[in-house]
Parts: structure tokens; sequence; C-alpha cells
């Protein structure tokens, strides 16, 4: 294993993994014939990524780019996202991943609120980057198309502050949905990234990582803290390789691993139900797979994958502000509880109410942690960009708020419960209801709204919009239409509601604040109610607004 310290950078770490392990393989693409790139496939060795950092250093440095800047990367899940962040880390620049699946005015709070020197993007994509750019109120960088990068890459607009970047430079900004409407950008910096994969990489148990030897698939996306970081830089501190396929295909999976030859598969909750409802697929226990980290999967449906496809799941706790993962890798496991591991040194843990005052065993409570009492801020992010006053109260009493209700145990084994956070999980993204609030309630037909998750067999949760309207709807079916059209065009795909019901009022206090748990009858399952409208078949990935 490289060996990393506090003091230890993302270049300096990577060329040195690139000399120990040149002729091993460092990332891969798995062949798809559909697939708009590499559709063949490719292999790309520690020494031919390292040569391609060199370059892709020198058209950045040459540009003036370092300490200080930030560059925004659209360039979807291609393996190039990886080694253009390696080369703008190894010069002290911070990487602003931007999600595909944005919207607009989405893309555009993003630019705004980031304040990105530069956007390198795909030309499939640039229309979509120039409708964020014309919405946004303050953002102005230079663009540069992927395909032409090196031949097009003009001079900074502002200088660096310098090119040597340390291990308190910032990486990485990650945007996750806080409850307030409006995503956060969390700052990741070297010491925290490297931690992570350092931390994943030394489990040990069930999720031993052998040297020089593994192949992790990993189909989640690039603008995650999952793949950009926690598996990435595990494999690349033991000299393995990261399997990056476009995106989660249920269709394609069994061939994708088989294929690739992964040893390790990453999975959300979502994977599980989708891959238990195929059929029998011919690799789907003729594979090479030793073990799966992920986390959501539904407890009856944890040990029916584990008997048919042969392998543990594991399950994890992590987020984007600590990603160095609680885990469930230690035998006996109590398959099918939503356990998730135990407290250990490095990640401290306590569950507490309201008041942060201790819940006894097996009563539940939030999930509070940090790395030690003498350092608890330790390995994790930054803080919130520009948000001191969100980084201070996450950290109230020296411990970072989670927002997950959690029970532990006598034996200190913790168990996921439910989220405390106002947030939606859908097929592993988190939508803040307030966003999704926020929007209906600019409607024009729209008097008030509540947003909140209902329970979905395959994608965890979905979002059920319930919408008071300001004169009662003459065709319930086309209003609904009207307002989905209105999410759709301005949220990313997923963040639309997939329910909508169209009621006479919603329950507040006195004070007017919705009481969204007196909505619907406790035990009642809302989707059964007469008036509820499925709209889940108008969600779709690639439905985007037309470019104009």
């Amino acid at each position: 294993m490289i060996a990393v310290n506090d003091h230890s950078t993302i270049g300096e770490t990577f060329f040195r993994a690139a000399d120990a392990y040149a002729d091993k393989s460092f990332l891969a693409v798995p062949a798809n014939p559909a697939r708009a790139y590499d559709p063949a496939g490719k292999e790309i060795t520690y020494a031919e990524a390292a040569s391609a950092v060199r370059e892709l250093m020198q058209a950045y440095s040459t540009a003036g780019y370092g300490v200080g800047h930030r560059i925004a990367l659209l360039i979807e899940n291609r393996p190039e996202h990886m080694l253009h962040k390696l080369a703008m880390n190894a010069l002290g620049v911070c990487c602003v991943p931007l999600n595909p699946d944005h919207r607009p005015r989405e893309m555009a709070y993003v630019l705004d609120h980031a304040k990105v020197d530069l956007v390198v993007v795909l030309t499939a994509l640039q229309a979509q980057l120039r409708l964020g750019m014309q919405q946004a109120e303050h953002a102005k960088p230079q663009v540069v198309l992927f395909e032409n990068f090196t031949a097009d890459l003009r001079a900074s607009d502002r200088k660096a502050t310098s090119s040597t970047p340390d291990g308190s430079t910032a990486a990485s900004v990650l945007y996750t949905s806080g409850t307030t409407g409006r995503p956060k950008g969390c700052v990741l910096s070297h010491g925290y990234e490297l931690a992570a994969g350092a931390w994943y990489s030394t489990r040990g148990g069930l999720s031993t990582f052998g040297l020089a030897c593994e192949r992790i698939y990993n189909p989640l996306p690039l603008f995650h803290v999952n793949a950009s970081i926690f598996s990435f830089y595990c494999a690349m501190l033991w000299g393995n390789c990261q399997v990056q396929t476009d995106r989660f295909q249920p269709s394609r999976w069994w061939t994708e691993v088989y294929e690739s030859r992964a040893t390790v598969v990453h999975y959300l909750g979502v994977v599980v139900p989708m891959l238990l409802g195929q059929g029998p697929h011919p690799h789907e226990r003729d594979h090479a797979v030793r073990f799966a980290i992920g986390a959501g999967v539904e407890p009856q449906r944890h040990k029916a994958f584990e008997e048919r496809f042969g392998f543990p799941l594991i399950e994890i706790w992590g987020m984007t502000e600590m990603v160095r993962a609680i885990i469930d890798n230690q035998l006996p496991r109590e398959t099918g509880t939503r356990a998730f591991g135990r407290a250990t040194p490095g990640v401290e843990v306590r569950v507490v109410d309201d008041n942060d005052i201790d819940m006894p065993a097996g009563q539940e409570g939030e999930m509070i942690v940090r790395h030690s009492a003498a350092t608890p801020r330790k390995h994790f992010f930054s803080g919130y960009l520009d948000d001191e006053p969100a980084t201070e109260a996450a950290w109230r009493g020296g411990w970072f708020h989670t927002g997950d209700i959690v029970t532990r145990d006598a034996t200190g084994l913790l168990r996921f419960i439910d989220r405390r956070k106002n947030i939606i999980r859908r097929s592993g993204e988190n939508i803040a209801a307030a966003e999704v609030e926020a929007l209906l309630q600019a409607h024009p037909l729209v008097d008030s709204v509540a947003v909140l998750a209902v329970k979905d067999e395959v994608r965890e949760e979905e979002v059920l919009a319930c919408v008071v309207l300001k004169v009662k709807a003459v065709d319930a079916a086309a209003t609904a239409k009207v307002l989905f059209d209105h999410c759709n065009t301005h949220l990313a795909y997923y963040k639309a509601p997939g329910w909508l019901y169209l009621t006479d009022s919603i329950p507040t206090t006195a004070t007017q604040k919705i009481q969204k748990h007196q909505i619907f009858e406790p035990g009642l399952d809302p989707r059964t109610l007469p008036g509820m409208m499925d709209l889940r078949a108008l969600k779709k990935r690639d439905a985007r607004p037309a470019a104009t």
C-alpha cells in the first residue's frame, strides 16, 4: 500500500502509486456497443494514466491554473473525469463535478455558488451548460470543450495563489441536498480524500483487499463521493483497478461484471430489487466477485440476494461530509436487520435525543459522530462552502450531527432506522423536499404544497407532492401533468413528483407551519388513496428540456 499521512497530497501520492504499479490496470471501461464513448471498452494502466495526467497538468499550468481556482467538470462518467481531477489536484486546483441530469436552474445555482473559473464540458452537453449559464446571476466562467481541451484552453482570468497544495487544500466541492432546499457545497481536502481511501482499503474482515489484484466495479456517478473518492482512492493506494461504467443498467450488470473480471462491486439499495427481478443470467454465479459494498438493501431481500448470487452484501454508513465509512464486515453478521457495523477508533459514535442526551441501548436516536475527543473534525469535510453558520450548527457540541436515526444494541452494533432530515432518498439520490416545495409553490395554480417521501419497492423512496390549488381543478389529471412538467423542466428528472395528490387542505400549526405527519393517517399507505395520481412513468432520465 502507498502510505499517506496528514501532509500527503493527491498529486504526489498518485505519482508514487504510478511508479509502484506502472504496468497494472488503473481504470477500466467495460465494453458496451451502445455507449457513445469507448464502445469496445478500454484499460488504462497506471503508467498510461501518469503520462496523461502530466500532459493535462502542463496544459492547466500553462494556462495559469493552480491553488485558489475551481474548475467544473461536465464530462459524465468517462474515465477522463478522474484524470482531469488528478491533474487539477496535483496543481492545487479544486474540482467541482457537475451533474449532467441537472436542469438549467440547478446548474446555474452550482456555477454561481461555487464561483467556478472554468468548465470542461462535452460537446453533447454544451447546449445544456449554456442554458445554465444564461440563468446564472454571477457566474461567467470560461468554457472549454472536452474534445478540444489542449488546443482550446485559454489563459485563466485570474492568477493562482500558488501551485503547491498541501493536505488542507481543497480538492473537491461536492454538492449534497440540504433541508433548506438549496444544495450545500461540501469542501473536501486532499487529506480528507486520501484518508477516505486509506480507511476503506484497510477495514479487513470480509472486505479485505489484496495488493494489485482487485477490480472494483462501481456504476455510481462520479459527481458523488462514492465513486470519485471512496472507491477510487481505495483502488489507487493498493495498485488496484476501478472499473468505471457509465451508469447502472440492470440488463448489463452481470455481463459487465463478468467481462470486467470484477472482484468487488458497489451497489445502492435500488440495485438489489432490480437484479433480483431479472430472470436467470448465465453469469449471475459465473463471476469473480468476492463481496459487495453499499447501503440501503431492504431487509427482506438481503439474504435472498446473497443466496442467489453467491457473495455478501456488506452494508456501510457514510456521507459526503464524512465517508470513512462504518462497515458491517465482521462475522457473524446480522443479515437483513439494516445493521451497518460498529464504532471504531477514528469514528466515534453517540446515539442521542433532541437535546443531545445519550439514548439507552436499543432506543432510537440521532447518530452523531466525530474522529476523537482531541481532534473531532480530523478527516471530515472542511465545511460547507461559504456557509459557516450551517457548518457550525452541524458540529454543535463538538460532534457532527448526521440527521440519521439509528439504534445501537448492547454489543455496539448500529442499525439504520430512518432519516431525520427532510430528505427523500430515491435510487441513491438525496432529494430535499424543500427544494421541490419551493418550485411548486411558485406555480400560479398552487396555493400550498407539502412534499414528502413515500415508500417505493424498487427505488427505496419516491417523491410525493400534496398540493392545494388556488382554484379547484376541472381536470385533475391534466393539472397534475402541468405541475409535473413544471418540476421536470426546472429540476433533475428524479426530483419531480412520482406521486401527486390534490387535496383541499394541508394541516398546519397555529403559526401556519405545515404538519406533514398529520396529512395521512398513521399506518396508511398514501399510494392507495382514491385520487392519488401515479406519475412515475413520466420520470425519464433522458427526457431533458430542449435546448434553445
